[in-house]
């Protein structure tokens, strides 16, 4: 197997750097717009007093109430419509007759904007957790289910053929086989699945709720509280970068099964 040494990192370290330049980056441009009168600072108040802001936030324990309930929202959707995703893209492409009935399915409901099923959400469900998790449900699962019929493609029939001919049970083909040649683009999946499942939480909160990060950018929004709507954007864009860096330093880990 080819040595992978000589290739730039592309998660950890090395991308939070990036980030870090590209937030920095940013900034300057931001502060430029106001030293220059392109904005107004009604319009877009100084970057040190919006991250003043995220600070005084993150200390009220008002606001991380918001955020427990937030998390627990984009947690419990995650944890159901990735295995299931997962589960149901494989059965889906490892049946000719299912593969050909349902893929058309999926990627039409995929292509359809999620927002226009929100208000069925609520309808369902009412105003509670449950109809935050089933919608976040619902904006995740099509993006696992799409790369998992991409993962189950990437498969060689080759490795398939030699496991059995070795003898290789079902499960042993599935441990050893399908599992890390799906692997790479399955952790691509999960990444895309937190920003999509994110996304739809966010989104269920502000159409409606009591509570969450979503409710509370919707009411700052609407009373043009223009410092706390910025922090909250940047204390949520924060959150997301972290958990994309991780995912992409442990899919570096998993180069190997790549060849």
């Amino acid at each position: 197997m080819a040595s992978k040494a000589g290739k730039p990192a592309r998660g950890g370290v090395a991308g939070l750097v990036v980030w870090m330049a590209a937030l920095g980056a940013l900034f300057g441009i931001w502060q430029g717009a106001l030293a220059l009168g392109l904005m107004q600072p009604e319009l877009l108040p100084p970057v040190a007093d919006v991250l003043a802001t995220a600070f005084d936030l993150v200390r009220r324990p008002s606001f991380l109430g918001h955020v427990g309930v937030t998390m627990a929202e984009v947690m419990v959707a995650f944890v159901i419509a990735v295995p299931l995703g997962i589960l149901a893209g494989t059965a889906i492409s490892e049946s000719p007759y299912w593969s050909q009935v349902l893929k058309p399915i999926v990627f039409l409901i995929f292509s359809i904007p999620k927002t226009i099923f929100l208000p069925m959400f609520i309808l369902a469900f009412g105003i509670n957790f449950g109809q935050k998790v089933g919608f976040g449900v619902f904006s995740t699962i099509f993006i696992v289910l799409i790369s998992s019929f991409s993962a189950l493609e990437s498969i060689k029939s080759d490795h398939v053929r030699v496991a059995r001919a070795y003898g290789a049970t079902r499960s042993q083909i599935a441990w050893r086989v399908y599992l890390p040649s799906m692997a790479p683009i399955l952790l691509e999946a999960v990444r895309l699945a937190m920003i999509f499942n994110l996304t739809g939480i966010l989104l269920a909160e502000m159409y409606a709720s009591r509570a969450g990060l979503g409710q509370l950018i919707a009411n700052w929004g609407e009373n043009f509280m223009l410092k706390e709507l910025l922090a909250g954007i940047l204390l949520i864009s924060a959150a997301a970068i972290l958990f994309n860096e991780a995912v992409r330093w442990f899919e570096q880990r998993c180069e190997h099964w790549r060849t």
